[in-house]
């Protein structure tokens, strides 16, 4: 049985280092101490395995209402493929402070099928957002 919790002191801040860092595609080599402000300005769900290990992980960039961004969403290769991906989903968007926002957005590579059992669609006008990207700002090369 998987646990999942919003409390960052339970976070494993060394797991989640190593996983944006090394593993993820869009955070190669971010410093240990952007990850550590992120998730001091975050709300965290760590995904915690019966023994503790921490699984899984994903943080949500929020005013608490009006907007949420979901981003940093991992579940460890040794762990997929055991719907933690999901159960973890079902916890965010049932998380009291993200209820009754107007817009909640994500970006992904290759998740679109998980989060459209979610609510996520496509942009609905693409044409008003507009960003500021730098694609490599943690001067590693990055798939996107």
């Amino acid at each position: 049985m998987f646990t999942i919790s919003t409390n960052p002191a339970q976070l494993n801040v060394e797991v989640i280092h190593r996983y944006l860092s090394q593993e993820s595609y869009w955070a190669q080599g971010i410093p240990l101490e952007t990850v550590q402000r992120a998730i001091a300005n975050s709300l965290n769900f760590g995904v915690y395995s019966p023994t503790g290990e921490q699984v899984a992980y994903a943080r949500v960039v929020t005013d608490k209402a009006t907007f949420a961004w979901l981003c940093d969403v991992f579940v460890l290769p040794a762990f997929q493929g055991q719907g933690i991906g999901k159960q973890l989903q079902a916890e965010i968007w049932a998380h009291p402070e993200l209820q009754g926002l107007r817009r909640y957005l994500l970006a992904t590579l290759d998740a679109h099928g998980l989060y459209r059992q979610f609510g996520f669609q496509d942009l609905t006008a693409p044409e008003r957002y507009l960003e500021i990207r730098r694609p490599n700002p943690y001067g590693t090369p990055t798939a996107n």
